[in-house]
């Protein structure tokens, strides 16, 4: 186990090189030139003096490798540049509305879990039935519409119809049902799916016939035996949810107003604020190859048959 978490600590390291080449690519790829932005950002006109000043402020006389390399090693010190925007530290924007997204991602996931664990034992209690064939029905047409849908729905039906929450914004606790919802009504059906057809399969396992012939009632042997047994795949791919769950809500947090990290991003493209776009692709791809390598080390731990 631990030859396997060094093997796998240490291929992280080109992975991590890599991403941050594709992600400061990237940026200098665009057609717009970053320093005549920059300039146009701050309402500066963008004569040939000025755009020369402002390359050589921003470090883009000096070659290509070169400035990949410095941004590294400020990237590696938290240190990503200054917004073009608001010129303050783009790391410091960042953990300022850090929290907003790690909450409203935190509550997308309990709902899933919740939800998806309670669906999943009334489908097999109810196998095949209308019961158990109206949930799937259901929820596979949830998980078909997209996300900005799913919003606007919840928005015009629970906040403009009914006037049970808040159509945007953070300003009440549950201010955060109507987007926590929206970002998990998308996964739900995938893990209803996983843990019924889990569990369906463990039913079919010796120890099961052999609680049953102790007497043991079908819902204590769901409970205490199936399920716990049932949990370990979809522990693992909840684990490589959690990154897509924080990086999804972008578009949430756009119909929604909540001023979280997906909101500054998108503000952030439509302003041409390149310093943050890049250090948004760089944290994001790196969570997920960490969340990433953690499900790999959950995996092996559950199931040391699969170490190499």
């Amino acid at each position: 186990m631990r030859q396997y978490f060094v093997r796998r600590l240490l291929m992280m390291i080109p992975l991590a090189i890599l991403i941050s080449f594709i992600a400061f690519a990237l940026m200098n790829l665009t057609p717009s030139d970053p320093a005549e932005v920059a300039l146009r950002i701050n309402e500066v006109v963008p004569t040939p003096q000025a755009i020369a000043g402002m390359r050589q402020e921003l470090g883009l006389d000096a070659p290509f490798l070169q400035r990949y390399f410095s941004w590294l090693q400020h990237a590696l010190q938290l240190d990503f540049g200054r917004s073009f925007l608001t010129r303050t530290p783009v790391f410091e924007e960042i953990l300022a509305v850090l929290p907003a997204t790690l909450w409203l991602a935190a509550t997308a996931l309990t709902f899933i879990v919740l939800i998806s664990l309670s669906l999943s034992l009334v489908c097999v209690l109810t196998q095949n039935g209308y019961l158990d064939r109206g949930i799937r029905a259901v929820m596979f047409v949830l998980t078909a519409i997209p996300g900005y849908w799913m919003g606007l729905l919840l928005i015009w039906t629970l906040a403009v119809k009914m006037d049970w929450f808040p159509v945007s914004g953070m300003q009440s606790p549950h201010a955060i049902i109507l987007p926590a919802l929206t970002l998990s009504l998308g996964y739900i059906g995938t893990y209803l799916r996983l843990i019924r057809g889990t569990m369906l399969s463990q039913l079919q396992q010796p120890y099961v016939f052999y609680a049953r012939a102790r007497g043991l009632s079908e819902r204590r042997i769901l409970l205490r035996h199936v399920l716990p047994n049932s949990l370990h795949t979809s522990l693992i791919a909840i684990g490589i949810s959690i990154p897509k769950l924080i990086a999804g809500t972008v578009v949430v947090e756009s119909i929604f107003a909540w001023p979280g990290i997906g909101r500054l991003c998108i503000n952030a493209i439509f302003g041409r604020d390149y310093p943050i776009i890049q250090a948004y692709i760089f944290l994001m791809a790196l969570l997920f190859l960490f969340f990433n390598f953690i499900s790999d080390l959950l995996q092996q731990y559950l199931d040391p048959r699969l170490i190499r």
